[in-house]
């Protein structure tokens, strides 16, 4: 009996994780919605914009496309076609690697660096209010 209690509380448990995970997504969804992103578009510029580092500072901001997927938790398909929409908007630009010339590098703009910097503040604040006991 005891294995079986356990059980339910380990798939309430995930459950609820996912159910947080839906309810946040859709409210960075519906947040971002008035700057024309997603909340997975903006999470391509957020590690995008990791890359230049964390002062703020502008650096390189580019990432190939096979690191971004694992980071985003998207499938190649499903971020290639996102990034096609971002590069269509003028946030990122798409080029082969120089290291590997069968890869795909992406890089922020500086319009992308722009929307980023705007709507990131938004981004936090609904982290903040959605994981209120997320801590550094």
């Amino acid at each position: 009996m005891a294995a079986t209690k356990s059980e339910r509380v380990l798939v309430k448990e995930w459950r609820d994780v996912l159910a947080l995970h839906a309810r946040t997504m859709c409210e960075l969804d519906r947040e971002l919605h008035r700057f024309g992103l997603g909340a997975s578009d903006f999470e391509v510029l957020d590690v995008l914009a990791e890359m230049g580092g964390d002062d703020g500072a502008p650096g390189e901001c580019s990432s190939r496309v096979q690191e971004l997927a694992g980071r985003v938790h998207l499938s190649q398909s499903a971020l290639s076609r996102l990034i096609a929409r971002l590069e269509k908007d003028g946030l990122v630009t798409r080029g082969m690697c120089p290291e590997d010339r069968r890869g795909v590098r992406v890089a922020l703009t500086e319009e992308g660096r722009a929307r980023h910097a705007e709507v990131k503040p938004l981004q936090r604040a609904v982290l903040s209010r959605m994981l209120p006991d997320a801590t550094d």
